[in-house]
């Protein structure tokens, strides 16, 4: 039987509008002015975004991951590399990136080719994070079967008497950065009456960028 409750949760959006005009030619300028209107509100984790991927058969599957950090070469996030998305990665070379921040009634959608960082990056973000972040990275096979919590617990607690203190701890190997390069980036905008404003930025071949506007 279908749920009917869900015909009525509905919330009109009361955007200002999103015009051509309002936005810079540059998309990665204009994604950081959006991520810091973002940043600037009281959002869980502004720089959570969805993360699709799909199989070299185009079977897709996503899942939110964290931006951790972005410049005119692309989007960045770290993962372990023998998860099921790095596998995906490696099977179709694509990715796509969605933010959703609905105080502000936006979303941009991002696509294009993924890389590996390099590993000089990996190493200087995996020194960054927390002493319990690190050893995580090598508790977990991601992505794989386990028996139990009980058994990630175990590892922790082997790992914590082996590495006693911070400096002590080396990156994975199995553990790094990806960079998604756009080719495509849209700025959405709620407007009322579902007449929502689509900007989207496309790449040309002399590597500057087109923006058209998009039917909602």
């Amino acid at each position: 039987m279908a749920e009917d409750r869900f015909r009525d949760l509905r919330k009109e959006y009361a955007s200002h509008g999103l015009d051509i005009d309002d936005v810079v030619a540059d998309p990665i300028e204009q994604f950081r002015l959006w991520f810091d209107a973002a940043a600037a509100t009281d959002l869980h984790e502004p720089n959570a975004m969805t993360l699709a991927t799909s199989t070299a058969e185009g079977r897709p599957s996503a899942r939110m991951v964290l931006l951790k950090s972005f410049d005119e070469r692309g989007f960045v996030f770290y993962t372990n590399y023998h998860s099921r998305k790095a596998q995906e990665l490696a099977d179709s070379g694509y990715a796509s990136l969605v933010f959703w921040w609905g105080p502000l009634e936006r979303q941009i959608r991002i696509e294009g080719a993924v890389e590996k960082v390099s590993v000089e990056e990996s190493d200087a973000y995996y020194q960054s994070r927390p002493f319990g972040s690190r050893l995580g990275a090598w508790v977990s096979p991601q992505s794989e079967v386990i028996s139990g919590r009980e058994l990630l617990e175990e590892r922790l607690q082997e790992l914590q008497e082996k590495y006693q203190t911070d400096a002590q701890i080396p990156r994975p190997e199995h553990w790094g950065g990806y960079r998604v390069k756009p080719d495509r980036i849209e700025f959405w905008q709620g407007g009322a009456k579902r007449l929502h404003d689509r900007l989207k930025y496309e790449r040309n071949g002399n590597n500057s960028w087109n923006i058209v506007r998009l039917a909602p």
